[in-house]
């Protein structure tokens, strides 16, 4: 029987540090900490599993096609 592994991964690509980059305007940073933190709200909130069916790519990818929606609204 072989064993299956899961490498999910929420959280791949996405800046968790609380400290600002060197290129990163101060508003940028603190957008940053906000959606941060409401991330990891939703995750703890919802669990794995369930975060994993609503961002089966992570939650970059759902961020990326998000702003991309926002900015053809425009």
């Amino acid at each position: 029987m072989t064993k299956i592994v899961d490498n999910y991964s929420a959280f791949n690509e996405l800046n968790l540090s609380n400290a600002r980059s060197e290129n990163e305007s101060y508003e940028d940073y603190k957008k940053r900490l906000k959606q941060n933190e409401q991330t990891i709200k939703l995750y703890n909130t919802v669990g794995r599993d369930n975060f994993k069916q609503m961002f089966p790519n992570g939650i970059k990818e759902a961020l990326r096609a998000s702003a991309e929606k926002l900015e053809e609204a425009k």
